[in-house]
């Protein structure tokens, strides 16, 4: 997935926005760091998605039945085998 450095700056102002706003959590340091902090993990999130999402691309073509890419088996392969990757690694 691609997401630009503003779209991501845009998504953490607005949860730490509503977290404020709705008095979800006390912040015990300044909101910069908050912001970062939540960059990152947003950042280290979409990274291990395109790693598993190449895992599971390659296993999908090393299936000696073509299957075709977008199609409903393949989707359904794919989410299983995402799942999957996504268990084992957390």
């Amino acid at each position: 997935m691609i997401l630009s450095e503003d779209k991501i700056n845009h998504i953490t102002h607005l949860l730490l926005d509503r977290i404020k706003k709705d008095k979800l959590a006390k912040l015990l340091v300044d909101e910069i760091k908050v912001l970062r902090e939540m960059k990152r993990i947003i950042n280290s999130e979409i990274k291990l998605d395109d790693e598993i999402g190449v895992i599971v691309r390659r296993k999908l073509d090393s299936y000696s039945k073509r299957i075709v890419e977008n199609s409903s088996e393949w989707d359904v392969l794919y989410q299983k085998f995402f799942k999957e990757e996504l268990n084992k690694r957390r």
